[in-house]
């Protein structure tokens, strides 16, 4: 009796500590439950992150911007954001404890989506049109950059502040002839809204001279400094959860449905399917790994940037991203 019951209590006491030893870090989406945060159910169900010692939940963002302010604050440890808004923020708010760690959309699925019907096939044809752009959008962030690139007249388009959620309706009804907003994010829904797929103009910034990075994995800084060992195991359960969606899309949005009954399952799985295909498994992911970036493609988008946006004090690509959270084990490569 006295060795089982000193056995037990060892044992609750082993399952105490490993309770305790586990490091909160809920994680700060930039949107909502669809295709694309699918790779951050799945590591959460499928135990990735508590392998690693690390209590992730997923939580919803309201839009590329939304992730920084909660991060910088610490109200999050992690978060899901435009790396190029960073880079102003962080210009706007020196010294803010907030970095990027992981690259995930090594491109960049800023857009400008239109309608062939209402005259929208190329960057000029914006020109004399109405453009739907939410303030807090990343794609928007950016607009100034693909403008300043095809040469095109800001006076002679009529922008129109949207919110997030009458963006794709106010195409889909012709109020305005483009919206700007992520590639796989908005072609997709104003497609659910009954336009046609061959109406529908997707101008990816990236095919039209923006050489920008996309969003990234970011961190406070502060908490990176105290655990750097779970900013390496989150990033190294992210990267499982990426190339098990890849491998298996359907048990990936599996995990997102349960998290977002309502959202239509089949478009959700091409909506993440265009998100690996355009933006994730490019062909530097698949030479180099996920989360990484090239240092002189890095150099040239923050000189891009430099171009729209002015400094306040000159721009230091290693307060943008400091790849030394990254783990050496090979983990981040996806065969």
């Amino acid at each position: 009796m006295f060795h089982r019951a000193l056995a037990a209590t060892l044992l609750t006491g082993m399952s105490v500590s490993a309770a305790q030893a586990e490091i909160a870090m809920p994680f700060a989406l930039d949107w909502k439950f669809e295709g694309p945060a699918a790779p951050y159910t799945l590591a959460v169900d499928k135990g990735f992150y508590e392998a690693e010692g690390l209590k992730v939940t997923v939580t919803e963002g309201a839009g590329s911007l939304d992730a920084i302010p909660k991060v910088a604050t610490g109200a999050f440890p992690v978060g899901f954001t435009d790396i190029n808004s960073l880079m102003k923020f962080l210009d706007q708010n020196p010294g803010a404890p907030v970095t990027a760690v992981m690259m995930i959309y090594d491109k960049p699925p800023f857009a400008v989506v239109g309608r062939k019907s209402l005259g929208i096939e190329t960057p000029k044809d914006l020109e004399g049109k109405s453009l739907g752009a939410p303030p807090p959008d990343g794609a928007w962030a950016q607009f100034p950059i693909f403008a300043a690139e095809q040469g095109l007249d800001m006076a002679k388009i009529t922008v129109e502040p949207v919110g997030f959620p009458v963006r794709e309706p106010m195409l889909a009804e012709g109020k305005v002839q483009a919206v700007t907003g992520f590639s796989f994010t908005s072609s997709l829904s104003t497609e659910r809204l009954g336009v046609p797929p061959e109406d529908i103009t997707v101008l990816l910034m990236s095919d039209y001279g923006v050489a920008l990075y996309g969003n990234a994995v970011i961190v406070n800084t502060d908490f990176a400094k105290k655990n750097p060992e779970a900013v390496t195991g989150f990033i190294r359960a992210t990267a499982k959860g990426w190339k098990e969606t890849i491998a298996d899309p359907k048990t990936a949005i599996d995990t997102l449905m349960k998290r977002n009954p309502a959202a239509d399952e089949a478009l959700e799985t091409k909506r993440l399917g265009l998100s690996i295909t355009g933006n994730v498994l490019t062909d530097y992911v698949r030479d180099h790994g996920i989360g990484g970036i090239d240092d002189a493609r890095f150099a040239k988008a923050i000189e891009q940037m430099k171009t729209v946006y002015e400094f306040n004090t000159a721009p230091d690509a290693t307060l943008y991203f400091d790849a030394s959270y990254l783990p050496t084990d090979g983990s981040l490569k996806i065969d």
